[in-house]
């Protein structure tokens, strides 16, 4: 078991030479209305030497890679010295505030937060609870990252409890201690009547905070993320922590989950835990953010060892830390037994089907995906799949390329799950972010061959993944589906909204974009008769690839009427196979990976 040891933050070891003079740092955060949305705010600055204090807000939270300007969200800013007398201030910029002040003064801050997105990455509050992530909802003082802050929540009703990974402070109702500031924006609070599920797994403590009512069943959850637990410890060898917190709120479409080093943020459907797929989607999240607090909070790119909560920090490493990640949250529940083989294939071969089906693989390459999420993989638009591809999706299919590369050159004594061992050891224990040329040889030294060429394709370049190549040494094969009669390829993405046929997407270099068909265009009718998005398909099968149709459209409210002449078939989706025939090799393979016999695919 990995031995539990503290590491001081960059921030802190730079500024406890001038420890004397530092400022005492006091939030309190209370809510006595919370209909109204309204988070209050006070931050106390007791010993206070400079005159002047500044003020900043983050505009983004680590895990979650978007400019979001919380500043957007704070109003009523106001700052008053001990006796209550205002102090002089001004703005300075979109999140910046610069306070007058004078020597050994105590300052008093206030301002007000509105808090009614219910995201993982925001802040909600409203009659039934409050949550709140501390990047949106918290200042920092410039050059002061390093110092202790304490958190006193004053919930609006005496039933109201606050659960948040920091630790209490003892004698002090409801206050917490953060040892500086990244650990406070580390640390989400929950406040209200929440349920908690306590549970124990080799011997650190365990919470589950539920939020909502559905259809989910809490002694299945925990006892499924016990499992979820053991097989994460065992790949890196124990858990790091003493007690964790997974906060899960349960809403009426939402999805999403972030990651933090002594807890996780997961929002997920209310009635989404029924249906097996469903249930082991949620299981999927589970296993991403939890593997998280080792890849991500500890082993992490060099760009993101401290943090700049002032703007983007570009990595271009983010195809692994999310893909790999993503690789293993298929992998995981599979190990702990809650799917079986054909399962873990059926949902690998639905994220190649979302790869292959997304045109913007062959134009943007995982490494400049990375370094571009800032300003793409969270800002859609119309031509988003042609010109870009999420590193999630693309980096989890890499990483099991690369985890099919280790297994198959040594037989499976070695995967990637000694890369990830050997990350641990080598930057996630002392948290020393790698570079990409540390990231790289680490992976090639477990691989055991030279992986320029590997890199400079698949990662930095935009060729195609040869699927096949690498599944063959398992007994597997990528197989095309067309469901039933093919339909001729047109382009584009027809979706019914508000009783109209709206184009949502249109393939670069497809029928439909050669047609002067764009996104936003309202489909009305083929060759003169009115169609549907629902009959859209199956009107398609009149046709034959090579013949013309005319297409009725509104574009921009005006009555257009085009030809398209419609191409070969696409495949719908793929499927991973068993190879009808396979030797001893292949077979050895596939179950040093999957854990089973590859006859057990074929009689399923």
């Amino acid at each position: 078991m990995t031995e539990v040891t503290q590491y001081s933050s960059p921030r802190s070891t730079t500024i406890e030479a001038s420890a004397p003079t530092l400022p005492n740092l006091h939030y309190q955060v209370s809510m006595p209305n919370p209909e109204s949305h309204i988070f209050e705010v006070v931050l106390r600055v007791g010993g206070w030497q400079a005159s002047v204090l500044d003020l900043k807000m983050p505009v983004w939270t680590p895990g979650s890679y978007l400019v979001r300007e919380y500043a957007k969200h704070l109003q009523e800013f106001s700052a008053e010295d001990a006796d209550e007398r205002p102090l002089p201030w001004q703005k300075l910029s979109k999140n910046h505030w610069q306070i007058q002040t004078v020597p050994n003064a105590k300052v008093i801050v206030r301002y007000r937060i509105f808090a009614a997105e219910l995201t993982v990455r925001t802040n909600h509050l409203d009659q039934s609870h409050g949550y709140f992530n501390p990047a949106a909802v918290f200042c920092y003082l410039p050059g002061y990252e390093g110092v202790p802050v304490r958190v006193t929540v004053m919930p609006p009703k005496p039933k109201w409890q606050v659960v948040t990974p920091l630790p209490p402070v003892p004698g002090e109702a409801n206050t917490f201690l953060a040892k500086d500031f990244d650990t406070l924006v580390d640390s989400p609070f929950e406040i209200g009547t929440h349920r908690i599920y306590y549970f124990d797994v080799e011997g650190r403590h365990h919470e589950l905070v539920i939020w909502g009512q559905g259809n989910e069943q809490p002694s299945r959850i925990v006892q499924d993320m016990e499992q979820i637990i053991k097989v994460e410890s065992q790949i890196f060898g124990g858990l790091p922590y003493d007690r964790y917190v997974f906060f899960l709120h349960l809403s009426a479409s939402g999805y999403g989950g972030l990651e933090h080093k002594y807890s996780c943020s997961l929002n997920y459907p209310r009635l989404g835990f029924r249906p097996p797929d469903q249930y082991h989607r949620f299981l999927q999240l589970v296993a991403h953010e939890f593997f998280h607090l080792w890849n991500v909070k500890r082993i992490r790119p060099k760009a993101l060892e401290v943090f700049d909560y002032e703007g983007e920090n570009y990595t271009p490493s983010l195809w692994f830390c999310e893909g790999a990640t993503s690789y293993y949250d298929l992998l995981i529940p599979l190990r702990a037994g809650i799917y079986d083989p054909k399962t873990f294939l059926q949902n690998l071969s639905k994220d190649i089907t979302r790869l292959l089906a997304t045109p913007g693989r062959l134009v943007q390459s995982a490494s400049e995906s990375s370094w571009d999420a800032w300003i793409k993989l969270y800002r859609r638009d119309a031509n988003s799949d042609n010109s870009q591809i999420s590193y999630y999706i693309k980096g989890a299919m890499i990483s099991l390329l690369l985890d099919l590369l280790i297994r198959q050159r040594h037989h499976n004594s070695r995967s990637l799950d000694d890369v990830m061992r050997n990350l641990w050891q080598e930057f996630g224990i002392p948290e020393i972010g790698f570079t990409p040329e540390q990231l790289q040889a680490a992976i090639a030294n477990v691989a055991g061959i030279n992986l320029d060429e590997f890199f400079a394709k698949y990662i930095h370049g935009t060729e195609e993944l040869p699927f096949d190549d690498y599944l063959e040494p398992f007994g597997l094969q990528l197989q095309p589906v067309e469901n039933g009669h093919s339909v001729p390829f047109t382009g584009w993405t027809v979706k019914a909204e508000n009783g109209k046929q709206l184009i949502k997407f249109v393939q670069s270099d497809s029928p439909a974009e050669m047609a002067g068909i764009n996104p936003d265009d309202e489909l009305l009718a083929i060759n003169g008769l009115r169609v549907t998005a629902e009959q859209l398909s199956e009107r398609l099968k009149d046709f034959q690839p090579g013949e013309t149709i005319s297409v009725t459209v509104f574009h921009q409210d005006e009555l257009l009427t085009t030809s398209l002449t419609l191409a070969p078939p696409r495949p719908s989706s793929y499927r991973i196979v068993p190879m009808k025939q396979c030797s001893l090799a292949q077979e050895s393979n596939f179950k040093g990976w999957l854990g089973s016999e590859l006859a057990s695919l074929r009689q399923a």
